[in-house]
Order: C-alpha cells, then structure tokens, then sequence
C-alpha cells in the first residue's frame, strides 16, 4: 500500500481526532455535560456511534466515551518513507476519523451551528429517518442502484453539472459535502441554477469534510433498519453495506488529509474512492469488492471536451463500485431518470402547464386487438409547446392504446398510474395526479433544449416496452391540445372511470381464490411476506392485488406469486390453509401461521417500508396508527421510527402491525377485533389527508361522529390524555368487548 496515502490518511485523523477532544473539552466547560446532542428526527442517536459501537449519545458527557475511543484506535503517524504491506493501521485511523467527525458534528447541533447555513444557502445535514425509509423500497427493488458521495468541487460548473445529471439520470442519490480552496460543488450546481434537495436525490450535507459523515450515518442506519442488525454488530453492518448497498465515494479536486482520512473510513464500509486529481492507486486486497483507491486525474481522461470526460469519470465510478444500472435509452433531448421524480417547477421556471386549477389534462390507457393498433406511432393534434406563451396553461390529452396477447381489461388502470412515474422521470417535466386531475408543468430549460410533447409519448412507448413486455406487444400515443377535442375526450374518459370503479368496488376478497405475495423487501427483512388481497393493499401502499396479478402475469419468477387459499380455516380472523402454508414456506419455515384481519391472533409480518405502524393501546381499549411522515411522539411512548425497530425486520408481533394507510378504509379492516370503531388515535396528518374517506367509513360503520372522537397528536401524546378524550367524546371501543 502506499506510503504517501497511509501516512496522510493517520496524519489527518490525528488532526481530526484532536479538534473533536478540543471541541468537545470546550464545549462541556460552556455548555455542561448535560446539553442534549442529537441529530434531528432520528431514532438512531448519533447513528455511526450507536451502529458501529452501540452507545447512545444523548448529551454532551455521552460524547466522552466515543472520542476517547477514537483516540485509542489510532496508530502512530507512519515516517514518510515506511511502506506498509496492509491496510490495517489506516482502517483504523479512518474508523476514528469517522467517530471523531459524527463527535464534531454532535457538539455543532448542540451549540446551534447545524444545519450550516452559508452565503444565505442552507444546507440540508443529516437525512431523517421518514426520507430514509422512504427510499427503502427504490433501493429493494433496483429503482435506486446506490449512492455517490461527491466531495470537493469540480474543475468547473459546466463539470460539476454535468456529474450531478449524469449521477441523477443513472438513478443514484447524490450525496455532497465538502470544499476545495472555499468553494464546494454545491456553489457551483447553485450558480447553474440546479435544484438541490430530497426532491431531486441531491442533498448538500455541508460546506465542510466533515458534513461527509451523514452519507457514512445514512448506510449505518440502513443496515440496522433495512438489514434488521442491532446496533453494535459491527461486522454484519459493515458487510451488509459492502455487499447490499451500492455506494462509492467520489473526490473532486484536491485531496488533502483530513479527505484521506474521510476516505479511509469510507472503505472499512466497503464503498471504494475515485479522485479526478493524480494520487495514489490501491488495488484490491479484499475491503472492497473491486479496487479501493482509483486515480483519474481529469484532464488526463480520454475524450473531446469536459462534458465527455465527465460522462467517462462517472461511468468508471459505476464500474469500480459494480453499480447496476437499469435505465432504457430514450431518444428525447433532456435527461431522463428516477431523480427527477420529485423535481418541482417553479412559476419562475414554467414554460407551459397543463391541468391545475381552471385547466383540462387527464391520462387514459386502453386495450385495443392487436390490428387496432400501430405500434410506436406517436401523434399530437393541436398547438405544441414551443407555440404557446410563456407561462400559459394548455389543454391536454394523453391517450395511449395498447395491444397484447396477455393484455387484460383488468391491467388498464395498473399501466395508466405508470404514466405518472414514466413522466416523472425526464429532466424539467413535474407530473402530479392521475386520470383527470392530472397536472403537468413544462420548464423553460427542457423547451429550450427541444423538448416538445412527442417526447411525452417517445418516454411512455420506450418505458412501457421496457417494464411491461410480458403484456404488452404494440403501443401507440396521442396527444390532443385542441380544446375541444379535449373536452369531447375528457367526458370519454370519465365514463370509463366510473365503470373501472364500479368493477374495482365489486372486486372483494370472498370474490377471488387467489391471493397474491410481495416479498421485494426480503433483502432486508428475510423472513417477510406480504399477502396482498383485494380489500388491503401491501404494507407499503404502492401494491394493490391487481398491481401484483399483473406482476406476475409479467414476470412469473418475480416477488409477486399466487396464494390459492385452500380451506378456510376462520373467516373472521382470515386464516387460510393455502396461505398459512405459502407463508411458512416463503418465510424460511420461520411464521407458522398468518391471519389477515387480525392484529392481536398471528397477524402479518412487517418490513421496514410500511406506511402505517398500528399498536394496541389497552387502556383505552383499541389501537393508535401512527404514519411513517409524523415525527412526533405518540401514546405508546415511541415514535414512528423506533416503533419500526421494534417490529421490522420479518417479525410477527401480535398487537403491532404494519400496513398501508388505505388499509383503514377497507371493509375488512380489524375484522377479529371489531374493525375502525377500534382506532383511538390516529395520526393527525392521516386524520386531516383522509377525513373525507375516513368519513364514508365512519358513516358505514353506524357511527358519523366517529372521526371526532379519535385523539391525535395534536390532542393527546400519552396514553392518560387519550383516556381522557375518549372518554369525554363516548368512543365506542371503551364498550366494546376486551381487546386483550
């Protein structure tokens, strides 16, 4: 290994280690030892401490310990000219470096200098466990191959943006922090305009090295939540992320100690570093699964300008880390790929929207014979972008036939909500809504750049090929922006939703012999499987039984397999001789036996991507549900997050469970315990998102003033506030039968 890295990387540790002592010594004298320390909105603590060690840092004095511990695991600084053989002693100088730099930034939160704010930017800190969690199931299923952490900054801004685009269009996080000379990569992606934030994968941790951290505290987070490891199991955390999660660390300009020193505690969690400036090369020897240290000075890269090296540094990135990537090509002259999902245009960046307020836009997809239909013909009838004013508002209708020998009528309204996610995905285009409230915005730059409303049509012909050519053989696109052709279309449409509906609502679990599996999140929680029914959607809310029907009809080797049900065993409960056998078997023979309408008798497992997370309040004799985006604190003493902990993972605990929110509006909701008459507390972002479908239930269950009588946050925290308001409002759960 070389010298000059070892020696560099031990020197910047000490260096490291020592401020976060003379921090820390300083702080406790002005503060005192018991100043609350902690990130915000995590369950975590501190989370590369707690993962990697264990202990929790709660206040100032708990810092003591992980400092001190830093300052044992550091070697003496190397003389320039020793060369050591291994990468031992400079792991460990880069693990203090890690425990050191977390320490750092404990103590700024404490003294009221995080999240930092410069040059009136502020910049994002540590991702909360909500984001976090909310990214789980892009990950598990290949949507979100990993992450980049960019530190430093590029040669140039037209380099830095074109990094980020091509990070972005590849479906990777992006992650960035630190500076080079005072000047970061997010100056540069600002002075280009870019949008930075949760929205967009990009999130600007700070202007410093050691704001670097949060990228390591979110892969220790994800292990212990997604790979179901308890804190301080330090082996199993550090190889689930060599192994499970696809991340690398790239340096942008010059690299000083303190980044050797980053970048030395990167690759104890197997992630490998790749640097634009010449240093030295360390090839595999087992830490990380390729090379650990790759050397690309920019300049030096083959290619006929600066946009095309850029493209060939990020592709050798995605080569040393193994990244897999799973984005069609699609001919449309923006950029095209998950991180745009989120992207919001601004009034000051609009070109051209259609829908909103006062607007007509709507989507439909239908099935067609195979004659009916001609494929990758593409056509717009009516005005196109570049024809209206700046800011204006257009007419639109996006109608797409399909044809296919497996195609079935049942499969319309699955394909027609991808038009949402497909839309999404091209760089400038924010799609919102489905079926007649849809609303697109257009910006000026994506205009600029050629982008024209076939595109539209080009990115639903190539993703719908892509994703669903199990089922479907021909598509066509039309695109109408005459008004009253869309007016004529929309009346259409709405007829035909009406009947889809009519068709969904008769659709009940007594109606089918079949139910359907989703086990996407295995790879973090083993020994899950989520039975999707007609009348409840999978814990995640994205999976309804019809969504997984066509999964399997798509691919029949997938996560989503038949359940017949076999003989019933309890109605009430819903208990299945078929699924309880298709569970245990799918389960590593570890659940033995599953209901579906019940909390308290064998209910279903729980992944860590649920939407809801429901739990027995037996003083008040029913349950709270509490949604994974409330932070705050519930009756049961926990928050969403912890609760997660509790009982994610694959485990079955009877009186917690998780779910997804429209489990609350199905008719077979609680069944064994009495249904939604149960529910004592609800989320109040729940309880204000769906009260008027949580009205409909309340009226069906002979009880219209029931909404009222459920506390929520903003009413009750504990369980004897509760008590006290559902008492006061005659709940009915406080005359119903024991829960327990």
């Amino acid at each position: 290994m070389s010298r000059f890295i070892a020696t560099s990387a031990i020197r910047g540790a000490h260096a490291i280690v020592g401020e976060a002592e003379q921090l820390l010594n300083d702080s406790l004298k002005e503060l005192g030892p018991d100043k609350p320390v902690g990130f915000p909105n995590t369950a975590y603590f501190l989370p590369v401490i707690y993962g990697l060690t264990g202990h929790r840092v709660e206040k100032l004095g708990d810092l003591e310990r992980p400092v001190r511990h830093a300052r044992g695991l550091l070697p003496p600084v190397p003389r320039e000219n020793l060369w050591l053989p291994y990468l031992g002693e400079t792991l460990d100088a880069g693990m203090a470096t890690l425990f050191a730099e977390e320490s750092i930034e404990g103590v700024r939160f404490a003294r009221g200098e995080q999240p930092e704010v410069r040059n009136g930017f502020r910049f994002n800190g540590p991702i909360d466990d909500v984001q976090m969690r909310s990214w789980g199931i892009q990950m598990v299923d290949g949507r979100m191959p990993g992450f980049a952490a960019i530190v430093g900054a590029a040669k140039s801004n037209e380099v830095a943006v074109k990094i980020v685009r091509e990070l972005q269009s590849k479906g990777l996080l992006v992650f960035l922090s630190s500076s080079v000379n005072g000047r970061s990569i997010v100056d540069q992606l600002l002075e280009e305009g870019v949008e930075l934030g949760y929205d967009t994968f990009t999130v600007p941790f700070g202007s410093d090295t050691y704001s670097a951290i949060y990228a390591l505290g979110y892969a220790t987070r994800a292990a212990i939540s997604f790979g179901g490891f308890t804190a301080g199991n330090t082996r199993d955390i550090l190889l689930y992320n060599k192994f499970r999660c696809f991340a690398f660390a790239l340096a942008l300009g010059q690299v000083d100690d303190k980044k050797y020193a980053t970048a030395a505690g990167a690759i104890s969690y197997g992630f490998p570093v790749v640097a634009d400036t010449l240093i030295p090369n360390i090839n595999p020897t087992g830490i990380t699964q390729y090379e650990h240290v790759v050397s690309m000075p920019f300049d030096d890269i083959p290619g006929k300008d600066d946009v095309e090296r850029a493209e060939r540094l990020v592709q050798r990135c995605i080569e040393v880390r193994g990244v897999k990537i799973k984005i069609a090509k699609i001919p449309i002259p923006v950029a095209y790929g998950p991180a745009f999902e989120g992207e919001v245009i601004r009034r000051d960046n609009l070109r051209v929207e259609f829908g909103g307020k006062g607007g007509m836009c709507f989507e439909l997809l239908s099935m067609k014979d195979m004659d009916a239909v001609e494929d990758h013909k593409i056509e717009l009838v009516g005005p196109d972008l570049d024809t209206a004013p700046e800011g204006s508002k257009m007419p639109l209708a996006i109608v797409v036939e399909v044809a296919g020998r497996k195609m079935q009528k049942d499969f319309e309204p699955v394909l027609e909500r991808q038009v949402h996610h497909f839309t999404n995905g091209a760089e400038g285009v924010q799609h919102m809504g489905q079926r007649d409230i849809t609303w697109i915005r257009i910006g000026k730059g994506a205009v600029s750049k050629g982008f024209r409303l076939k595109h539209i049509g080009e990115i639903l012909y190539a993703k719908l090929h892509e994703d669903f050519s199990a089922i479907v053989d021909k598509i066509q696109v039309t695109l109408y922006t005459d008004p009253e052709k869309v007016k004529e279309l929309l009346a259409q449409a709405r007829q035909i939703y009406i009947e889809r509906n009519v068709r969904m609502a008769g659709l009940t679990d007594d109606a089918v012999d079949t139910y359907y599996s989703c086990v996407l999140c295995q790879s973090f929680a083993p020994t899950h499987v989520c039975v999707i029914n007609p009348e409840r959607v999978g814990l995640c809310g994205a999976y309804n039984w019809l969504d997984c029907r066509a999964g399997f009809e798509i691919n029949p080797r997938g996560p989503n397999q038949p359940i017949p049900k076999g003989r019933l065993i309890d109605g009430t409960a819903g208990e299945w001789e078929g699924v309880n056998q298709f569970v245990y078997e799918h389960s590593q023979r570890a659940i033995e036996r599953f209901t579906v309408y019940s909390l308290m008798n064998a209910p279903m497992t729980t992944c860590g991507c649920c939407e809801c997370v429901m739990v027995v309040i037996p003083e008040a004799n029913g349950v709270m549900v509490v949604s994974r985006d409330d932070y705050s604190m519930t009756p049961s003493g926990m928050t969403f997050t912890t609760l997660m902990g509790t009982i994610g993972g694959g485990q079955q605990t009877p009186g917690m469970m998780g779910h997804g929110k429209y489990y609350l509006t199905s008719k077979k909701f609680l069944l064994a315990e009495g249904g939604f008459k149960r529910v004592v507390w609800l989320s109040a972002n729940l309880k204000e998102s769906m009260a008027e479908e949580l009205k409909e239930v309340c009226e069906a269950a002979g009880d219209p003033d029931l909404l009222d009588k459920i506390a929520d946050g903003t009413i009750a925290t504990s369980v004897e506030e509760v008590l006290a308001y559902v008492t006061e409002k005659g709940h009915p759960a406080l005359t119903m039968d024991p829960i327990l």
